[in-house]
Parts: C-alpha cells; sequence; structure tokens
C-alpha cells in the first residue's frame, strides 16, 4: 500500500508543482504532514544535500524521501513517480506548441503562469528561512528576538552579498557555507 501512497503523492506533486523543484516544496511539507514519511527538519536537510549535489532539486529530494522510506528500490520508485507527469506533460505539451507557437491565448497562459511559480517558490524559500534563521530556544515568553539563530543568518547575510558582488559559481558558496557549518559548529 506505501508503494502506492508513493506513486500516487509523488506523480502529484511532479504534476502540480510548476515552478522547478523549489516549488515541490509546498507539496513536501504537506505530505511530511500527511504521511510521517519524513520531517520538516529533514526536508531543511534535503534542501541542503540536494542544493549540494548534481541534479534537479525535487527529483533528488523525492530520491532521498523514495531512499528513507523504502531503501534504494523506494528511492528508485519515487523518482519516476515525480517525473512521470514531466515525460507526459512535455511530450503533449511540444506536440500541442508546434500547432499553437504563434497563438496569443498561449502566450497569455505561459505568462499567467509565471507568477504562481513564483509564488510557490517563495512560499518554499520563507519555509527553509524559518527552518534555518529560528529556533525553539529561550522559552515560550522570551521575545522572538531571542529565538533568531544569529550565526546562520549572520552566514547567510555574507553568503549573499559575495554572491551580489562577486558571482561566483554557486558550488562555491555551498561548499563556503559547509566549512563555516563545519568550522563553526553552525
Amino acid at each position: 500500500m506505501i508503494w502506492i501512497s508513493m506513486f500516487y503523492e509523488f506523480f502529484k506533486t511532479g504534476l502540480l508543482a510548476a515552478g522547478g523543484g523549489l516549488a515541490t516544496l509546498p507539496f513536501l511539507y504537506a505530505m511530511a504532514a500527511k504521511t510521517g514519511w519524513f520531517t520538516t527538519m529533514d526536508i531543511a536537510n534535503m534542501v541542503a544535500v540536494s542544493e549540494s549535489t548534481p541534479g534537479p532539486l525535487g527529483v533528488n529530494m523525492a530520491t532521498y524521501v523514495g531512499f528513507q522510506t523504502l531503501g534504494i528500490l523506494g528511492g528508485i520508485w519515487a523518482t519516476i513517480s515525480l517525473t512521470c507527469p514531466a515525460i507526459i506533460v512535455v511530450t503533449c505539451i511540444s506536440r500541442a506548441m508546434k500547432r499553437f507557437e504563434h497563438s496569443v491565448m498561449v502566450q497569455k497562459i505561459f505568462y499567467g503562469l509565471r507568477p504562481a511559480s513564483s509564488a510557490l517558490i517563495l512560499a518554499a524559500g520563507l519555509g527553509v528561512m524559518k527552518i534555518a534563521f529560528f529556533t525553539v530556544a529561550g522559552g515560550a515568553d522570551a521575545g522572538w528576538f531571542s529565538h533568531v539563530n544569529w550565526p546562520v543568518l549572520a552566514l547567510a547575510v555574507v553568503i549573499w552579498g559575495a554572491y551580489i558582488k562577486f558571482r561566483w559559481h554557486p558550488i562555491i558558496y555551498i561548499a563556503l557555507s559547509a566549512v563555516a557549518g563545519i568550522v563553526f559548529s553552525l
């Protein structure tokens, strides 16, 4: 039964998560709450691992969840489940686009999808930021200020500033962040 459930959840995610890997995060949060296969902290770890490894973020995350839940075959199963809708949709769209590539209506549809994709990516980013930048330390009656993970926030600001100034390859920032995590016990 878990195999069918996993196929359904990842097929649905692959079909509806327009906008790339980060757009899968809201679906993963819902899946975590519904199935218990992983936690929200696992999602933060999945994002870190997925951003640090080759391949699309959503596919890496599906592989991670499938492997954690059902082993190697589960990783393969979840990956196939997530990518199957893309193969079907891209095949259908490519055939339709040949006939309607100059259609104003089609261009408007694709233009209209941009805000939805942006909103899903923003929501996912805010969710990851909440997990990364805030802790539960300080007690219930402490102010929000005491819940901020200041070293992690400082690292994010430094990485962002370096990216704006230098525009190095993303792997350099990932490597520097990993080293900072080890050195400063983040």
